[in-house]
């Protein structure tokens, strides 16, 4: 049963029946739009919806999420949905310059319900959104990733980013540029992986 392999991270029937109606919706798109590769596809609860889910447990108090570069919704869509009922006063930006992809993530948006505002443009061409929590996966390597973290995030915001085995040199090379602080958090899904809890982002 895919609900066990939410064991331990509190996923409700009513939330996993949302981020079912979700998967449903991205294969049914998927072949016009390329929201996620074909491989990932077939494992798409364990490489997208879990993988997601463990950056939501990632965050702390939130009124404000935003999401950059949000393709198919990965991880910012399934954080939205889980927030339907543990933070339903909360807002989500979604910023995705593609425009069929942000009409996805729109329908997306209606079909579960989620508290949900999608922003067609470049991430830079937006006005600062002064987010609480700002995520962002596969997007671009760290130093791009704070530039944009120094434009959306808040004073006191925590930006939370999924990077793979290499992490570790992202980290070194962006401090060449950049003051942050930087607590890596080993991801359930790739032991080498991690979530990056990012604060206090400033030029160097």
């Amino acid at each position: 049963m895919k609900e066990e392999l939410f064991d331990g991270l509190n996923v409700s029937r009513e939330t996993f029946d949302r981020l079912a109606t979700y998967v449903a919706l991205v294969e049914r798109w998927n072949p016009k739009i390329n929201l996620v590769s074909r491989k990932s596809l077939s494992e798409i609860w364990t490489r997208h919806i879990l993988d997601s889910v463990q950056v939501f447990r990632c965050a702390e108090n939130f009124s404000h999420w935003v999401d950059i570069g949000s393709g198919g919704g990965f991880p910012g869509m399934v954080c939205a949905i889980m927030a339907i009922e543990e933070a339903p006063d909360a807002k989500f930006t979604f910023v995705e310059s593609d425009q069929r992809k942000s009409a996805f993530l729109r329908n997306v948006s209606r079909e579960c319900g989620a508290n949900c505002k999608v922003v067609a443009k470049r991430i830079e061409a937006v006005d600062p959104l002064n987010a609480d929590v700002l995520s962002a996966r596969a997007l671009a390597d760290l130093g791009v990733l704070l530039s944009f973290c120094d434009r959306h995030l808040g004073d006191s915001g925590v930006a939370l980013l999924p990077k793979g085995v290499s992490w570790k040199k992202e980290v070194q090379d962006a401090q060449e540029e950049w003051n942050f602080t930087c607590d890596p958090i080993t991801s359930l899904t790739e032991p080498q992986a991690v979530i990056l809890k990012v604060k206090g982002v400033s030029r160097g």
